[in-house]
């Protein structure tokens, strides 16, 4: 099970809760690093994701099948609210959500597969992990300095906070873009990430003409790509340009197109 994805999730969560007081009406409306979003329009996204969670909606065909463009209906749909309705939002949901996400660490639901739409499937324990890559990546990567408009301090990022979120990346990968990523993966390529939620990976190209690429534990190719952490959940979200954050040894032109391609949603 993944309770450490939950533990994660919980622990981001409560820092965000403790920046929310401190941000004033003028800051709310300040752009976030998340283009196209404001400040208040991130805890809005977070807000939609618990509300769905809880209270799922029934499914309907004029929803954007590309889950960015879904995000964003649903950050639109709040924009006439008020900054205490959107927070109010968060803080009832998101309670919630956590305590469903809980559940979902107990058998014999734990490991049933959960489609996700314009994500992929996973096994339903995960979610919790992709909880705490969303509040993680917003809070630290989109709301606050240096890359975010507030100028607000937490403590540094843990290794139980930032694992969880890396996990979920690295399952998403191979399904969040499909044929479109496999095509440019033609040998074994390292992923190799240091410092908080280290971890190493190697990713291999599909093996059959329909296939997915495939991600397994450790070293198995002579091109290695590293980069920390941290600023993987940057570049590989395509908030930041992978060159500024990866070192590359072996054949550049091993790394090169799947590095310029990726982008976990």
């Amino acid at each position: 099970m993944t309770r450490a994805g939950l533990a994660a999730a919980r622990s981001s969560t409560a820092q965000l809760a403790k920046i929310v007081p401190q941000v004033d009406d003028g800051q709310w409306e300040l752009p976030s690093a998340c283009a196209g979003w404001r400040v208040i329009d991130v805890v809005a996204h977070l807000a939609a994701l618990a509300t769905e969670a809880v209270d799922p909606p029934p499914p309907d065909p004029a929803w954007p099948e590309v889950r960015e463009r879904y995000h964003d209906l649903r950050v639109d749909e709040r924009r006439g609210l008020s900054h205490a309705d959107v927070l109010d939002e968060w803080r009832q949901s998101t309670p919630r959500q956590l305590d469903l996400l809980a559940a979902a660490q107990e058998r014999p639901g734990a490991d049933e597969p959960v489609e996700v739409p314009g994500l992929g499937t996973y096994p339903r324990h995960l979610l919790a992990n992709t909880m705490a890559f969303n509040v993680f990546c917003h809070l630290r990567d989109d709301l606050l300095a240096p890359d975010g408009p507030l100028p607000l301090t937490l403590p540094e990022p843990t290794d139980d906070q930032v694992a969880p979120a890396i996990d979920f990346m690295l399952a998403g990968l191979p399904q969040m873009q499909g044929p479109e990523l496999t095509a440019t993966l033609r040998r074994p390529l390292v992923l190799d990430l240091t410092g908080p939620g280290a971890t190493t990976v190697t990713v291999h190209p599909a093996t059959a003409p329909d296939g997915l690429l495939t991600v397994t534990p450790g070293a198995a190719a002579p091109t290695r790509v590293q980069s920390t952490a941290l600023d993987f959940i940057a570049w590989a979200t395509t908030r930041k340009p992978w060159r500024d954050h990866c070192t590359i040894t072996g054949d550049p032109a091993d790394a090169t197109p799947f590095l310029d391609r990726l982008d976990i949603i």
